[in-house]
């Protein structure tokens, strides 16, 4: 991953996960960003194909960010060329998409000839009023969908049509205030607009779909009563948070600390795949998912609780490695002996993810 020389013409460089054209399925791939366009590769055996699989070329290119059609995944940027061609790549969090999105625009802007018009980009920042960082938004949405003290769902009609299991703006801001979950109106509107950009609640009317769509509204969310949203289908099918006992729902109620693409040798077929881990505090707790799936739920988790977690030599494929895999390696142990071999992109990021976890432990 990490080279002797780095080739200074790249701007920036990572994992994102792609839309197929002819499949529409979505497959993790790395991605370089250079002058004039952006290049993705395939990524297999904890190696970078020599050999790209293809070119987004960057000139006249518009950018949508965020791009929010995709039910369960919030955290999209379309990229559209000169030539109609529509790019559909996900990143690994908020931060990391509006980060590619800025340094994409940035290329952008540079190839723009002086005289002509300018290609659109619809980038929409959040208000930075309210320290989100501190508040889980599933806790929060959870909240919402308890059975008991959450928000009340009924039927609206607006313009003649019917939406069932749905609230308005207002009423999740009235909500969000009673529940002090926000101090002003204002706040209440900056966290809703968060539940609505990492798709937590979606937008359901005609009222509330236009404001999400036009980006030159600083806040996507309305607060008003005749603007319609509902739980994301990923929420609906979790039930109330009350009835959740389960292991899974305690180990996935933590506050997240940190997320990123990494790369995991299975247990089994020991062979190396790129997912997307979430490292989540009291309880302590690294969840991974597979980021070609849709589902919601963890492919697997480790408590962290008494595991130790160490940095692996760089020099030579260490034991218990499987294939030519070396450079930026670390490995957990859970209290039950059970060995995680985990690479990471860069050093840098593996040293990260190592102080991270270990706070936890």
């Amino acid at each position: 991953m990490d080279t002797d020389q780095q080739d200074r013409s790249i701007l920036k460089e990572g994992f994102l996960v792609k839309q197929g054209h002819v499949v529409h399925n979505w497959k993790v791939r790395w991605f370089v960003l250079k002058a004039n366009k952006l290049l993705y590769y395939r990524y297999e055996g904890g190696k970078r194909d020599s050999c790209h699989r293809g070119t987004i070329p960057l000139a006249g290119c518009e950018i949508t960010c965020p791009y929010l059609e995709f039910e369960n995944r919030p955290l999209v940027l379309r990229l559209k060329s000169s030539s109609s061609e529509e790019y559909f790549l996900e990143a690994c969090s908020r931060e990391e998409r509006d980060e590619w999105a800025t340094e994409i625009l940035a290329v952008v802007q540079n190839l723009h000839p002086g005289g002509a018009n300018p290609p659109s980009a619809h980038l929409r920042k959040g208000s930075k009023s309210l320290q989100l960082h501190n508040i889980n938004l599933s806790q929060v949405v959870d909240s919402m969908y308890d059975v008991h003290s959450g928000i009340k769902m009924s039927s609206h009609v607006e313009q003649g049509s019917t939406y069932i299991n749905c609230f308005s703006g207002s009423a999740v801001v009235d909500w969000l205030v009673f529940m002090q979950l926000a101090l002003t109106r204002v706040e209440a509107v900056t966290l809703a607009s968060a539940l609505l950009d990492e798709g937590c609640v979606r937008a359901v009317g005609i009222k509330s779909v236009e404001a999400v769509r036009n980006a030159a509204l600083g806040e996507q969310f309305l607060d008003d009563s005749t603007a319609l949203y509902s739980f994301a289908e990923s929420f609906k099918k979790r039930g109330s948070v009350k009835a959740e006992k389960s292991l899974s729902a305690v180990e996935l109620s933590g506050r997240v600390q940190k997320r990123g693409y990494l790369l995991k040798q299975g247990h089994k077929v020991k062979n190396w795949k790129v997912r997307l881990f979430v490292l989540r505090a009291e309880p302590g707790f690294l969840h991974y998912y597979d980021p070609s799936k849709d589902d919601i739920t963890p492919a697997g988790g480790i408590s962290l609780r008494g595991c130790l977690v160490s940095s692996l030599d760089d020099n030579g494929i260490p034991s218990g490695v499987k294939g030519k895999v070396q450079g930026n390696l670390f490995k957990i142990i859970t209290q039950t002996d059970r060995h995680y071999f985990i690479q990471a992109p860069t050093r840098q990021e593996k040293m990260e993810w190592i102080e991270a976890i270990k706070k936890l432990t």
